[in-house]
């Protein structure tokens, strides 16, 4: 394949300098999680499998950095793909691309690269300063969304919660003016070694309702977001607004986390689940079960 020149230093040539700088560990990673998807599913032999992680471990991520765009390839994935096929023959090498798009690939790594970008503020002396730096409320009433939702972390030793909490009542106050949900999830949370916690118990968590339910000038659009913790009955008797519970931590045993929502969903106020990694990664792998066992939860609540 050959390209023009204006093209491969104009676009490919730099492409691949970013690409070599920003995604190759995030392919890597990709490859390498694919194949044991494969294997796991008997989609690949155990032999295939062995072949494509020794052409996987065979690149050498130091050879491709020093590498520079000669045009012989279009961008980094095939570079790569090159030296994959190289390693363990072309019929081999295609099989690492069962059941995956190239599109999907590029998503994953732009993902991968900005949680690594995100996950880099954490410990940063403003981390606690959660206001919005997206969209504001006129922005979402005039896109036509339903509402907005905004993370309210409350720490009493430290002086940023201050702009946080007039943050949200700002937010809270133009949601409220558009007639669209304002959807908040408080903590009350402290710094433990340089990195920010938050509290669970119930004390703390009925502390950040009762704080959360009086920001902004009213409450009448207000929703919240809150953690499922024993004692969910003196949590929900501290607040009118209607509440969505989080799901949890997907490590838990799921038997006893279904049986805490089924028990909080019972409660006056609480309209449903926000359910995140709890559904997507069950300890059992079956997420279609999982999310049927939340939707009857739901569901069920609803028809009550």
């Amino acid at each position: 394949m050959s390209f023009a020149p204006e093209y491969i230093s104009c676009v490919l040539s730099e492409n691949y300098e970013d690409a070599k700088t920003y995604f190759l560990g995030p392919l890597q990673a990709i490859h390498f999680a694919h194949l044991v998807m494969l294997a796991e599913r008997g989609i690949v032999s155990a032999a295939e499998a062995h072949a494509l992680r020794l052409a996987l471990e065979a690149v050498s991520p130091d050879d491709i950095r020093r590498s520079t765009f000669d045009g012989s390839c279009e961008d980094l994935f095939f570079y790569v793909e090159r030296l994959i096929v190289g390693a363990c023959g072309e019929d081999i090498a295609g099989r690492l691309h069962v059941a995956r798009s190239r599109n999907d690939i590029d998503m994953t790594m732009y993902r991968m690269r900005q949680r690594e970008l995100v996950l880099a503020l954490a410990g940063a002396s403003f981390e606690l300063d959660d206001r919005f730096t997206g969209y504001d409320a006129d922005t979402i009433a005039r896109f036509g969304y339903d509402g907005g939702k905004m993370l309210c972390r409350i720490d009493l030793a430290d002086p940023a919660t201050v702009s946080t909490l007039e943050s949200c009542a700002r937010a809270v106050t133009g949601l409220s003016g558009h007639g669209l949900m304002a959807m908040v999830e408080p903590f009350m949370s402290h710094r433990v070694d340089g990195q920010v916690r938050n509290d669970l118990s119930v004390e703390a968590v009925v502390t950040s309702v009762t704080i959360a339910s009086g920001l902004g000038a009213t409450s009448a659009y207000s929703w919240l977001k809150l953690p499922v913790v024993p004692g969910m009955d003196a949590v929900m008797a501290a607040t009118t607004l209607p509440t969505l519970l989080l799901g949890g931590d997907p490590d838990s045993d799921p038997e006893e986390t279904y049986g805490q929502w089924e028990k909080a969903l019972a409660l006056p106020g609480v309209r449903g689940l926000v359910v995140g990694r709890t559904l997507l990664y069950p300890q059992d792998g079956d997420v279609a079960a999982a999310v049927d066992v939340a939707a009857g939860l739901v569901h069920g609540r609803a028809a009550a």
